[in-house]
């Protein structure tokens, strides 16, 4: 719920603070490997996002230091089980049964912030069966993102290499078995996944 544009699309009302949820580490594909269709699930979505990798410990950060945190960035995939978060929103329950399944939390490799051509703006994409699907700005973000590292590592001690998701754009749908996902940061493909 970072970027207005899926908020709008999901219904859904901006938030005061930034809302998050964690991913086992059980939620990593290795590179190369497929997401698997879990057999619990009739409606699974992607949902694109810039990824941070935390280079130290921290805790109570403040914003204004934030960025020293973090030097690299990838893109990821929130895969979602659309069905079960429903009935958990319903419910008044955790998302994580929906959200934190095996496999939900592809990564591509990391770049350096400063390799990017326009670091305060990064644009990202993903393409699925060779259509761009999702198209996104950093500068979009409802927070930012050393918004969200100081506020996460004020319940959270943030160590080195944890990753965290920074929301997605518009354009979150389903996929299903055969099809192909693509991920970009700018101009450079950084995750190729194929659903089976």
């Amino acid at each position: 719920m970072n970027y207005r544009s899926h908020l709008a699309e999901m219904n859904n009302p901006e938030p005061e603070n930034p809302i998050f949820f964690l991913k086992p580490d059980t939620a990593l594909i290795k590179p190369g490997m497929p997401f698997f269709y879990p057999d619990f699930s009739r409606e699974v979505h992607y949902e694109t996002e810039i990824v941070l990798r935390i280079s130290k410990v921290g805790k109570h950060i403040q914003e204004k230091f934030a960025h020293t945190y973090f030097s690299e960035i990838g893109i990821g995939i929130d895969f979602t089980a659309r069905d079960l978060q429903q009935d958990c929103r319903k419910n008044g329950l955790p998302w994580e049964i929906s959200k934190a399944f095996d496999g939900s939390g592809p990564v591509s490799r990391f770049v350096a912030l400063d390799s990017l051509q326009n670091p305060q703006n990064i644009a990202f994409s993903l393409k699925k069966n060779g259509a761009i699907v999702q198209q996104g700005f950093s500068s979009d973000l409802i927070f930012g993102f050393d918004k969200i590292i100081a506020y996460v590592s004020h319940f959270f001690t943030l160590k080195m290499g944890d990753l965290i998701f920074t929301g997605t754009p518009s354009g979150v749908g389903p996929v299903v078995v055969g099809d192909l996902l693509e991920a970009f940061i700018e101009n450079k493909k950084m995750l190729t996944l194929k659903i089976k």
